[in-house]
């Protein structure tokens, strides 16, 4: 398997960061408990949760120690920081290892940074008369034509904290489905949206605020393409969030166009 330049690069700095080593650490020995199989990272995906639970302390041990050296002023704000970066970058490097093993095709890509995909502005913007509204996303995996421009992709938005990324996510792709249907409202708004390809647009949480026992946001799960929780979790009880390992055939199911 050949991994992208950017992919390489990230992969690189992943080992390197010191509050993702401990997080690395604990994926690879589950990985290598469970067989070290393609099915092994995979399945690894559900348990995102667990991991980083056991990682906390590694990672307010760095936090304390910058705190006193006067790195970081609020020990608090950096921990909400550097956890919704962690569960970005790990699903990335979780990813990565994916390909590697051959359960993801190589012409699929995920990246976190948006400006290395070809139009990829137009597919966040949506024109709502003279304003314009965009989606503010975490994670891209994405496909290219032969001629480098975008083919498909699904956006992830992930959520870390207590936050209003659910609403927002699920406000602008109720959007994009009036943008794309006849109807008066659309005409009303003047609301258009013309990108180069219909994204998919999903959400991932790995449940640290018990999210899935809201019935507020357990309704607006419902209104995602698919909303994955890394977490495991029993997928016949639970019909609105599918376990976070289904992302793996769901994006080969829908960035791969049989020839």
């Amino acid at each position: 398997m050949i991994l992208s330049k950017h992919e390489e690069v990230f992969l690189e700095k992943f080992s390197k960061n010191q509050y993702m080593q401990s997080i690395q650490s604990r994926i690879d020995f589950w990985v290598k408990q469970s067989g070290n199989s393609q099915s092994s990272w995979n399945e690894v995906l559900n348990h995102l949760y667990e991991i980083f639970e056991s990682a906390k302390d590694d990672v307010d041990n760095i936090l304390d120690l910058r705190f006193l050296s006067g790195e970081i002023k609020n020990k608090l704000q950096a921990r909400r920081s550097v956890l919704g970066k962690a569960l970005t970058n790990t699903i990335i490097y979780v990813f990565i290892r994916n390909k590697l093993v051959g359960n993801i095709s190589e012409n699929i890509f995920i990246t976190d940074n948006k400006s290395i995909i070809p139009d990829f502005d137009k597919v966040l913007t949506i024109n709502v008369g003279e304003e314009i509204e965009k989606l503010d996303t975490d994670l891209i995996i994405f496909s290219l034509k032969e001629n480098s421009k975008l083919k498909k992709c699904i956006v992830l938005s992930l959520l870390t904290s207590k936050s209003a990324r659910i609403e927002n996510t699920y406000k602008w792709k109720l959007l994009m489905e009036i943008a794309m249907s006849d109807c008066e409202v659309r005409d009303k708004y003047e609301i258009s949206y013309n990108p180069p390809t219909i994204p998919l647009v999903c959400f991932v949480t790995v449940n640290f605020y018990n999210e899935i026992n809201n019935p507020q946001h357990r309704g607006m799960f419902k209104f995602f393409d698919r909303a994955f929780i890394g977490k495991p979790i029993d997928p016949q009880s639970t019909n609105f969030i599918s376990p976070l390992s289904n992302l793996i055939e769901f994006t080969n199911e829908n960035l791969i166009e049989s020839s």
